[in-house]
């Protein structure tokens, strides 16, 4: 049974909590009235879940979250609020808080964001408990992440990240530089879920005109000479499947409150309707943008990010994983010689060193444009550095002299330094998500400022 602590200053509130969730036999319930209490009755394994209110006396929501992130607890927190305090709500869950429910509570609701919660913490749990070392025999699901060639044992480990996070039917965001395989990421995950027999749908949330896009993903009633024509948009499509959005930045504030919804209860309408409908859906996102970035906080629903960043993937560009150039470049020089019926023996060593020094800026995807071009420059059999497109010459070698040229020696620990402040200055000085980002941890960080 799982283990729940209600912690609400109103014990009206606790009370009707208390018993419909005893109710359910789903849950076993501690109940704090007085804020105070709960640090103490807090610790690694004491609870499955807070269910919190954030506006009380002594010690209010914000207070517990924070306490709950300095001590490093991981339990999914619910937060409780009322209409006005939605901001607040919203700020919670940047701090960690899993969701949130406005009062009064819809019972319904409450039950599958508990659900929900609990979904995500055995999920995580099972994240956290992968081994060091990882294979791709590891896999459950080995075949459906054929697509991705690669050694690298960061982007194994996503992939046993990705496979764990399949199993469960919650919103999935990935975000990565174009061309990082973002798609085919969402599929290998559709591919790896129960799901995997039903529709995938993939769409680009860029593609439509603006005024155009609800009737796409939503669909649209309209009615001609009395004559009513239903049309069903591709969330419908991809009922009982897997739905991916890419480039979800570029969605309006409209559409960003309708998928808000949808998210949260799996409910929409069509355009020139009000007939609620509803469609079993899991919805993968993606972006090519650090979507938490301070830029995009007056044009991109905090709200609706928090609900996504739930389960999030970053895919790493692969000027980050240039070990992987050698299998890349050998399985697209077969694929694109294939296609233009022709036959190489190879490509030559200093072609891949020569490339080791290029910032592929749309990565995979540039690398598969290269070879082509090479492919179609060199009627040898074999490709070269001369086979490779001029305009990539120009820019491999303007890259290497620019970087000559303007190159100062440093002291190491300078240079660290300046790329720790430069990275904090990007998340807003939020050491959490720069450490997260440089792989390091938060006391490193306070470490390398100080030194």
């Amino acid at each position: 049974m799982n283990k729940i602590l209600l912690v609400d200053d109103d014990p009206a509130v606790t009370n009707y909590l208390m018993v419909f969730l005893m109710q359910t036999g789903l849950f076993e319930t501690t109940v704090v009235n007085d804020s105070r209490e709960v640090s103490g009755l807090l610790g690694p394994d004491s609870f499955d879940i807070v269910l919190l209110d954030m506006d009380m006396p002594n010690v209010n929501g914000m207070d517990i979250l924070n306490d709950m992130r300095g001590r490093g607890l991981d339990i999914p927190v619910v937060v409780l609020t009322g209409v006005s305090d939605v901001d607040l709500a919203v700020r919670a869950m940047k701090l960690g808080a899993f969701d949130y429910l406005i009062k009064p509570v819809d019972d319904d609701n409450l039950l599958e964001v508990l659900n929900n919660a609990m979904e995500h913490r055995v999920l995580h749990r099972n994240i956290e408990t992968l081994p060091e070392e990882l294979t791709r025999k590891d896999l459950q699901h080995e075949d459906a992440f054929a697509h991705f060639s690669t050694r690298d044992q960061g982007m194994i480990r996503l992939f046993h990240q990705a496979e764990k996070i399949a199993a469960s039917d919650l919103s999935i965001f990935i975000w990565g530089e174009s061309g990082t395989g973002k798609e085919a990421l969402a599929r290998a995950i559709h591919n790896s879920s129960n799901r995997s027999d039903k529709p995938f749908v993939a769409a680009e949330a860029d593609s439509q005109d603006p005024e155009t896009f609800p009737a796409f993903l939503f669909g649209q009633d309209k009615t001609w000479g009395g004559t009513r024509e239903e049309s069903p948009g591709i969330l419908e499509e991809a009922n009982k499947g897997t739905l991916f959005l890419n480039h979800i930045d570029a969605l309006s504030n409209s559409m960003q409150v309708r998928l808000k919804r949808f998210l949260q209860a799996g409910e929409f309408y069509r355009e020139n309707s009000t007939q609620i409908r509803k469609a079993d859906v899991r919805m993968i996102v993606a972006s090519t943008k650090d979507l938490t970035g301070p830029e995009y906080k007056d044009t991109f629903s905090r709200d609706v990010l928090y609900h996504l960043m739930i389960n999030s993937i970053h895919i790493p560009p692969l000027r980050d994983r240039t070990g992987d150039l050698p299998i890349l470049v050998e399985k697209l020089l077969m694929q694109e010689s294939e296609k233009a019926g022709r036959t190489f023996k190879g490509v030559s060593d200093d072609v891949l060193e020569y490339l080791q020094g290029y910032a592929f800026p749309n990565n995979v995807m540039e690398l598969r444009t290269i070879i082509a071009g090479a492919v179609a420059n060199e009627e040898a059999d074999s490709i070269t550095v001369d086979s490779l497109p001029p305009s990539i010459r120009q820019l491999i070698e303007g890259e290497r002299a620019g970087i000559m040229d303007g190159f100062t020696p440093s002291r190491l620990n300078n240079v660290v330094r300046d790329y720790v402040m430069k990275t904090l200055e990007h998340f807003s000085g939020q050491k959490d998500l720069a450490a997260r980002e440089l792989g390091i941890t938060i006391e490193d960080i306070d470490r390398i400022m100080g030194g």
